[in-house]
């Protein structure tokens, strides 16, 4: 069974709260996790309190708090998990946390209680690699645990065994991420295409297209139950083209061997996507891109700049739910491409919220939005410390980046199934 939340309310502005951290008390009751810039791992710090879930324990986000900090109880493994993975805390006494809640309460600040670990699936081809995707990069590094699920999973109905589902890069639409053109004689693109191919025919599909719109269909569906859904790269917008395009042939005839419809783009049903509305199609198989959803195009002679971008300020008290997902302890993230990468604001619905965008250039890098009984969080880009990944790129040493704020914001959509229906107040 699902665990749902609340959605969210009218948006209102606000300044993310830093609060000095008070002399470090014996006897302690919690321990504070502050994500502000004197923490020394912010990935790490997730997965500690993603661990304190699993052992059944709950735990309090302070939203806006210093960088929207954490809060645990005090117990010897929390102790010991945070020293052994060098995350930085603070014990906190009754008096203190006391005075912390006299400062959420005055501010524009709000205490969420966690109370249960996700249970988390990745979808992924059997075949992927572990970097090739920045969530299971972030994942393995936080040490939070996740499962792989693919197609046959997705088909028996599976999903509803998770509580969070991951999308990355992969190509809903059936033609190959579109690499025919740069690609298509390279061993692993040949590899890649036997595998699909293999695979649809054992379960019983006539097209790759086929059994991707069947499986774009039932991660619509599991949304739709009360599934959380997280999406980056290329499933965004291939989902959506995907969705929109059921019954309509859009593949070129030298990818899957019929003819394409020529009038696909006016056939398109925009009341079937998640997010984006109103897009034209770029049928050319020569053309590694889609559709104008990615204002970027970082593999045609059209290609953009993939800007930095600003997260938007939300109160906390009002809209706790976009105030979990923007928690950072910065106000903007370094632009990193992707196969796509950024969405011109007319192409996102009315209903959707924008969480991140390029403001001087009108586009949305991060968003988010409820479906049926479920949310999906968008986020564009492939790597946020890998500006241009490149295929057959070594992977990215999170070690090195244990502050990025891309990566934060990956982890905030990975403990926000565990918030409670209501912020808990004392």
């Amino acid at each position: 069974m699902m665990r749902t939340i609340w959605k969210s309310g009218p948006i209102l502005s606000m300044t993310i709260g830093l609060l000095a951290a008070g002399p470090q008390a014996a006897g302690a009751q919690h321990l504070l996790v502050p994500m502000d810039l004197e923490q020394t791992d912010h990935l790490k710090a997730y997965g500690v309190v993603f661990d304190a879930l699993e052992r059944a324990q709950t735990a309090d986000w302070l939203l806006n708090y210093r960088g929207g900090s954490f809060l645990l109880p005090d117990d010897p493994v929390s102790r010991q998990r945070l020293r052994l993975r060098g995350v930085s805390w603070e014990p906190v006494d009754t008096a203190g946390w006391e005075r912390i809640q006299e400062v959420i309460e005055d501010s524009n600040m709000e205490r969420v209680r966690l109370e249960e670990a996700p249970r988390i699936a990745v979808y992924t081809p059997p075949t992927s690699r572990p970097w090739d995707d920045a969530v299971t990069l972030a994942l393995t590094y936080a040490e939070i645990p996740y499962e792989k699920v693919w197609d046959p999973d997705l088909l028996a109905g599976r999903l509803s065994e998770y509580d969070w589902l991951h999308l990355h890069h992969e190509d809903f639409t059936g033609q190959y991420s579109k690499f025919y053109a740069l690609y298509r004689g390279r061993p692993w693109y040949q590899q890649d295409v036997a595998r699909q191919e293999a695979e649809v025919a054992r379960l019983g599909f006539e097209r790759v297209a086929d059994l991707k719109l069947a499986a774009a269909k039932a991660i619509r569906a599991y949304v739709e139950q009360g599934g959380f859904l997280f999406a980056m790269c290329l499933a965004p917008e291939t989902l959506d083209i995907a969705l929109a395009a059921e019954g309509v042939d859009i593949v070129p005839p030298e990818i899957d061997g019929t003819p394409r419809d020529p009038d696909a783009s006016a056939r398109l049903d925009f009341e079937r996507t998640f997010a984006f509305t109103d897009f034209q199609l770029l049928p050319s198989v020569s053309e590694a891109a889609f559709s104008d959803i990615d204002a970027v195009q970082v593999n045609t002679p059209r290609r953009g700049q993939a800007l930095d971008f600003t997260l938007f300020d939300f109160s906390a008290k009002y809209d706790p739910v976009p105030s979990m997902l923007v928690q950072n302890h910065v106000a903007f993230v370094k632009g990193f491409y992707g196969l796509s990468t950024s969405w011109p604001k007319e192409k996102v619905k009315e209903r959707v919220l924008v969480l991140g965008e390029v403001p001087e250039a009108g586009r949305v890098r991060y968003l988010h939005g409820n479906l049926g009984k479920g949310t999906f969080t968008f986020l564009g880009g492939h790597d946020p410390e890998d500006p241009e990944h490149l295929v057959e790129d070594p992977p990215t040493e999170l070690s090195l980046h244990r502050n990025s704020p891309g990566y934060r914001l990956i982890l905030n959509n990975v403990l926000f199934p565990a918030a409670e229906k209501k912020p808990h107040k004392t």
